[in-house]
């Protein structure tokens, strides 16, 4: 099975998660960017990452080739069965992909790919505003709503629930945003517990390797 896209991206950061969370082995291929190859076109023709083949089927979208993987895969149990445990996990994966990732891209977006990737200045009062306006209402949220240490956004055990909500912080700690302890201690503390999980440790340090190789 191969995913086509970058690790930095939090979307293709979660599927990788999911799978190693699952034990299955997934192929990253990078997209051809800004020459898209005909294979990662064929797959996402809005060419929007992650993208997805299992032999002759392809998938783009996260969160569909995770609810597809659940299908084929269906243990362990990453999405509940139980409704209202399965509804919570939905509304968190929602949650961090239209609002968590949607802020974070505006720093990380602004701030690494514009100037690195693609050579031009980014939009940095975009991103200080992101930063000082939009993240700190979302992170006041989710110290309300994450478990005590070790524990888990839904049931008592992860799901697809942690891995949304967490990937977006390794993007955020790439950038060096601290999350203020006094603040969101919680907040720190999750996040820290799930991003050292070894499904999501091995690439957040290869993606920092790549990070400070760029930056040289």
């Amino acid at each position: 099975m191969i995913l086509y896209g970058s690790s930095l991206s939090p979307y293709v950061r979660k599927v990788l998660a999911y799978a190693g969370e699952k034990g299955l082995d997934l192929d990253l291929q990078p997209t051809g960017f800004p020459s898209h190859s005909p294979e990662y076109l064929e797959a996402s023709p809005f060419r929007r990452m992650p993208a997805f083949r299992d032999g002759d089927f392809t998938l783009a979208d996260s969160s569909a080739i995770i609810h597809y993987l659940e299908a084929k895969f269906p243990e362990p149990e990453l999405i509940p069965s139980d409704p209202q445990l399965r509804g919570k996990t939905i509304w968190f994966d929602e949650f961090a992909d239209t609002i968590l990732v949607a802020c974070g891209a505006k720093i990380f977006f602004n701030r690494i790919v514009m100037p690195r990737f693609i050579g031009r200045p980014g939009d940095l009062d975009a991103a200080d505003t992101a930063e000082r306006e939009e993240l700190p209402p979302i992170l006041d949220y989710l110290e309300r709503v994450v478990p005590d240490a070790g524990g888990f956004l839904v049931g008592d055990r992860i799901t697809v629930a942690d891995l949304a909500v967490a990937s977006p912080f390794a993007n955020l700690a790439h950038l060096e945003c601290e999350i203020d302890p006094a603040r969101h201690g919680r907040v720190r503390a999750y996040v820290d517990a799930i991003l050292s999980r070894p499904s999501f440790a091995a690439w957040i340090e290869r993606e920092t390797a790549f990070l400070a190789k760029q930056a040289a």
